[in-house]
C-alpha cells in the first residue's frame, strides 16, 4: 500500500466502495419492492382494507425500525474487529450472536404490544372497525419482526465480510415469493385460501422468516461463512458483549426513530391542510425515498470502510473511507436533485390516474414541493452518508443528539411555523423538513472534520486490543 500513489489509493477506494455499496443499494430496493407489492396487492382488495394496512403498518414499523437500529450495531463493531484482525472468529462469532440474542430482546415486548393493536389504534383515535381491520393486519405480521431483524444481523455479518451479493440475491428472491405469497392468501389463488387482510400479514411474516431461514443457510454451507460457526452455542449468554451491542445500537434505533416519525408527523399535518397536499406530499415523498436508498446503501458501505480502517488504526484509510463515501452520495442526491427541478410536471404524472391529472388540482402542489424535494435531496443524502461514517467510528450517542435537535426542533419547528405561522401551507412543511436535514448533515459533517480532536480515531500506529475510544462502545475485549 505504501508504494502507491494517493490518486491511486483513493481510486481503490472508490472501487472498494462502490463493488460493496451496489449490492446493499439493490437490496434497500428490493426490500422496498416488497412493500410496493402489499401495497398494489391491497389497493386491488379494496380502499378500506388498504387504509387498515397503512394504519396497522406504521404501528409495526415503529418496533421495526427501532430493531433495525439495534441491530445496526453489528456492522461498526464487527468491521473494526476484522480491520484490525482479519482472521478473527470467535470475536466475530461473539457479536453476531449477541446481535441475534438483542433481536429476540425488541421482537418479544414487540409481540405482545402488538398483539393489542386494536385498543391501540382505537386510543390513537382511529374509528372501531378499521382498527379492528387494521389489527387482522398487523396480528400475523408481527412474527415476521424477529425474521427481520434475523436477516439484518446476517446482512451486516455479510457486508463487513465484505460478501453482501448472497442478502441481494436472498432479497430479490423474497420480492418473488412475496407476491406470491400475498397474491394467493389475499385472494385465495394458487389453491390457498382467501384470507384478505389477514392473509397479506401471513404472507409477509412468512417471506420474512424464508429469507431469513435462506441467509442461514448460505451461512452454514457457503466455505466462506461457516468457519465462524455463527449459531453454535447460540444459549450462551455474553452480557459484556449484549450489553455493547445496546450501548451502540439504541443510539442509532433512537436516531432513526426521530427521522421516521418526523416524516409520519409531516403527513399528518398535510391532513391539517387539504386533501390535495396530502396526495402531493404522497408523491414527493415517494419519489424522494426511492433515490434515498442510493444514499443509504453508501451509508451502509461507509461504515463497514471506515470500520475497517478504524480496526487498522489507519487514519489515512478513515479519512479516505468517508469522504469517497459522502462524495458519491451527494453526487449522486444532486444529479436527482436536477433530475426533478428539470421535469417535475413529468415525474408527478407517473403516479396520477388520467382523471386526476386531468384535474391538475394535486400537479400544481406536487411540482412545489419537487422543487423543495430537489434541496432536501442534497442534505438527506449527505446526513445518511454522514450518519453511517461515525458509525464506522462507534460514533453514535452525539448524532442522535444532532438528529433530536434538527429533525424536531429545526425541521418540525420550521415546519409549523412557516406552514400555519406564515400560511405558506404544505410548502412551508417541505421547507421545514429542509431546513432540519441541512442542519443534520451539517452537524454530521463538522463532527467528521473534528474526528481526531474529538478522540474519536485512536492515536497511535495502531490500536490496542484493549483500548476504549472516548467513551464510546469499542470496548475491551472479554473472553468467550
Amino acid at each position: 500500500m505504501h508504494g502507491h500513489s494517493p490518486q491511486r489509493l483513493w481510486r481503490d477506494e472508490a472501487v472498494s466502495t462502490a463493488i460493496l455499496a451496489a449490492p446493499l443499494i439493490l437490496t434497500n430496493l428490493a426490500q422496498s419492492a416488497i412493500n410496493a407489492t402489499d401495497v398494489v396487492l391491497l389497493g386491488w382488495l379494496g380502499a378500506r382494507e388498504l387504509a387498515a394496512s397503512a394504519i396497522g403498518l406504521n404501528l409495526y414499523l415503529i418496533f421495526l425500525i427501532f430493531g433495525w437500529g439495534v441491530v445496526m450495531a453489528a456492522s461498526p463493531l464487527l468491521a473494526k474487529e476484522l480491520g484490525a484482525r482479519p482472521h478473527s472468529v470467535r470475536d466475530v462469532r461473539r457479536t453476531v450472536r449477541q446481535t441475534l440474542w438483542a433481536a429476540l430482546t425488541v421482537a418479544v415486548p414487540g409481540w405482545l404490544i402488538l398483539w393489542q393493536a386494536e385498543p391501540i389504534l382505537i386510543l390513537f383515535g382511529q374509528e372501531p372497525a378499521l382498527a379492528r381491520a387494521g389489527a387482522d393486519f398487523i396480528r400475523p405480521l408481527m412474527f415476521g419482526l424477529f425474521p427481520s431483524l434475523v436477516f439484518a444481523t446476517l446482512r451486516s455479518f455479510m457486508a463487513a465480510l465484505e460478501q453482501p451479493a448472497w442478502a441481494l440475491w436472498i432479497g430479490i428472491g423474497g420480492v418473488l415469493v412475496n407476491a406470491v405469497l400475498n397474491y394467493g392468501l389475499i385472494f385465495g389463488a394458487f389453491g390457498l385460501p382467501r384470507l384478505g387482510l389477514w392473509g397479506a400479514g401471513l404472507g409477509s411474516a412468512l417471506t420474512q422468516t424464508a429469507m431469513a431461514l435462506g441467509m442461514m443457510v448460505v451461512i452454514v454451507s457457503h466455505k466462506r461463512f461457516r468457519r465462524y460457526r455463527l449459531f453454535g452455542r447460540f444459549w450462551r449468554a455474553d452480557w459484556p458483549r449484549y450489553a455493547q451491542v445496546w450501548r451502540l445500537g439504541v443510539p442509532i434505533a433512537l436516531t432513526l426513530s426521530l427521522e421516521v416519525t418526523l416524516f409520519i408527523a409531516a403527513v399528518f399535518l398535510m391532513g391539517l391542510i387539504s386533501v390535495e397536499s396530502v396526495a402531493a406530499h404522497a408523491i414527493a415523498i415517494q419519489l424522494a425515498s426511492l433515490t434515498f436508498m442510493v444514499p443509504m446503501g453508501l451509508s451502509q458501505a461507509a461504515t463497514v470502510r471506515v470500520g475497517l480502517a478504524f480496526g487498522r488504526a489507519d487514519r489515512d484509510g478513515i479519512a479516505r473511507a468517508g469522504w469517497t463515501a459522502l462524495v458519491m452520495g451527494v453526487a449522486f442526491m444532486s444529479a436527482t436533485a436536477l433530475v426533478m427541478l428539470a421535469i417535475p410536471e413529468q415525474l408527478v404524472r407517473l403516479f396520477l390516474e388520467e382523471e386526476a391529472a386531468a384535474s391538475g388540482s394535486v400537479i400544481p402542489l406536487a411540482i412545489a414541493f419537487l422543487h423543495l424535494a430537489a434541496l432536501f435531496q442534497v442534505f438527506d443524502g449527505a446526513q445518511a452518508v454522514g450518519a453511517g461514517m461515525l458509525r464506522g467510528l462507534g460514533d453514535t450517542r452525539v448524532p442522535m443528539l444532532y438528529a433530536g435537535f434538527g429533525y424536531w426542533l429545526v425541521g418540525m419547528g420550521t415546519s409549523l411555523w412557516l406552514g400555519f405561522g406564515l400560511g405558506w401551507a404544505g410548502v412551508g412543511i417541505w421547507a421545514g423538513l429542509a431546513a432540519g436535514l441541512a442542519v443534520v448533515s451539517v452537524l454530521m459533517l463538522w463532527r467528521w472534520l473534528r474526528r481526531d480532536r474529538l478522540g474519536l480515531v485512536v492515536p497511535g500506529p495502531r490500536a490496542e486490543a484493549g483500548t476504549r475510544v472516548s467513551g464510546h462502545a469499542f470496548e475491551s475485549k472479554g473472553t468467550q
